[in-house]
């Protein structure tokens, strides 16, 4: 029996979920110790169906790992299930124009995307979170960060 494929891009259903303001895991591998070390970012955006763009400060353990090894995998939780994103992610600014923060830019190129969710079951309520500080110059944060992370 031949192996089912394991597609190398998102859905169309994927990307359009993943056009900011949803929760992701990124699990990178620490340029230090070799283990695996996995964060919850947000500002996350597809830019087509074969790469993905997110931000974090350029400070974060986050952009060392990724220099030293550019495996990562992203992990959303949504549309019913929860998939695993596995590509090579790549510093495209350490700075990135137009945002007030010390923001890097990355992108991942996508290798396969595999529905990871455990058989027999589905998610019914997707993870939600909500910014503790001041709502509208937060707002106006997102709108900046994600104008510059599609440049």
């Amino acid at each position: 029996m031949a192996k089912p494929e394991i597609p190398a891009q998102l859905s169309t259903e994927l990307f359009e979920y993943l056009q900011g303001e949803k929760l992701v895991l990124l699990g990178t591998v620490d340029a230090e110790t070799k283990a695996p070390g996995i964060s919850a970012i947000s500002w996350v955006k597809s830019c087509d169906e074969k790469r993905i763009r997110f931000t974090v400060t350029n400070n974060s353990r986050i952009v060392a790992n990724i220099k030293k090894n550019p495996q990562v995998v992203l992990t959303v939780v949504g549309l019913e299930s929860v998939y695993s994103i596995n590509g090579k992610a790549a510093v495209l600014e350490e700075k990135m124009e137009g945002v007030p923060l010390k923001l890097a830019k990355i992108e991942v190129v996508i290798d396969h995307v595999f529905e990871s969710m455990f058989w027999g079951a589905k998610i019914v309520q997707e993870p939600e979170y909500e910014k503790t500080t001041n709502a509208e110059k937060a707002k106006e944060l997102d709108l900046q960060v994600y104008e510059a992370l599609m440049k």
